[in-house]
């Protein structure tokens, strides 16, 4: 049996796979096709899911899994409500869609706006329901998240204001060649190792934007597709110390990060290696 290796996410207790399955993948497929993918997390023996109010029906498709197997995964989704009373009332929806009685991480989806940040975390803000959540023992973590170059900053400063127990971010070859982003994202993780708070990273495989050309995957981004490039690109991030990567937003190439994972070799590509598969592939940044 294939296996992949555990880490302890962060304060928790729990000893999470490095691969967390990105159940953004499951958006817009069928029962049927997200049982298939049931069967692979299991073979693999994956133990987090890492999912979103606002992923389509994925909430749906993962709810008849809890109802089976509540006790092999840790369970996380994501409220995109600032407001307290919206964010109470996702809260409790996403209870009732993933069919459990206890959320593992409830997170601030995509909290790096500035104007956004002051609501959530304020008074009346999505913060508030959070922590009420967790008081009644509807949650029992909670954490923040963010996409784009401003993330590993804002988190800082959301770590500044609340004692969260995760957070996520974009992370990958590409994106560590900006010096900006590198320096901020080096700054958070000291700050994140100080606190024991467990580091979710995205975008692993990404290649770049789509730019002009058709789509033909379900991810926003041009992904990875060569099993080679993934496994550099896997083993790249994986051999970072105490950080845990978010899988794939399409099904398809779920079975590649996976068989990537189970095969890390314990020590990373060289940067050599990395900067032929950028250069050689034209892989650019999401984020200008």
């Amino acid at each position: 049996m294939p296996t992949i290796e555990k880490r302890p996410f962060g304060r928790t207790g729990h000893m999470s796979t490095v691969t967390l399955f990105g159940a953004a993948a499951l958006s817009q497929v069928t029962q049927a096709e997200a049982d298939r993918v049931l069967e692979l997390l299991l073979e693999y023996g994956v133990n987090h899911i890492d999912t979103a109010a606002s992923y389509g029906d994925a909430e749906l498709r993962i709810g008849p899994w809890m109802e089976r197997h509540r006790d092999r995964f840790f369970l996380a989704t994501k409220t995109g409500e600032r407001s307290y009373e919206q964010a109470k009332a996702e809260i409790r929806r996403s209870l009732e869609r993933l069919r459990v009685t206890q959320i593992d991480l409830i997170q601030l989806h995509n909290l790096v706006h500035p104007d956004e940040w002051e609501q959530a975390l304020g008074p009346g803000g999505a913060l508030e329901a959070a922590v009420e959540a967790r008081e009644q023992g509807l949650v029992r973590f909670i954490g923040v998240t963010g996409h784009g170059l401003a993330a590993p900053a804002m988190h800082r400063r959301s770590l500044e204001r609340f004692d969260f127990d995760s957070v996520l971010l974009p992370y990958n070859f590409v994106m560590m060649q900006n010096p900006q982003y590198a320096a901020d994202f080096e700054r958070l993780m000291a700050l994140c190792q100080e606190r024991n708070v467990a580091v979710q990273t995205i975008k692993t495989i990404a290649r770049g934007p789509w730019g002009s050309k058709p789509r033909t995957r379900a991810t926003w981004y041009e992904p990875l597709e060569e099993q080679v490039d993934i496994d550099r690109a896997v083993h790249w991030a994986m051999s970072r110390p105490g950080i845990f990567l978010n899988t794939v937003g399409d099904i398809h190439l779920l079975s590649k990060v996976l068989d990537a994972a189970s095969r890390y070799p314990g020590h990373p590509p060289t940067d050599e290696e990395m900067r032929a598969m950028l250069e050689g592939l034209r892989m650019s940044s999401l984020f200008a």
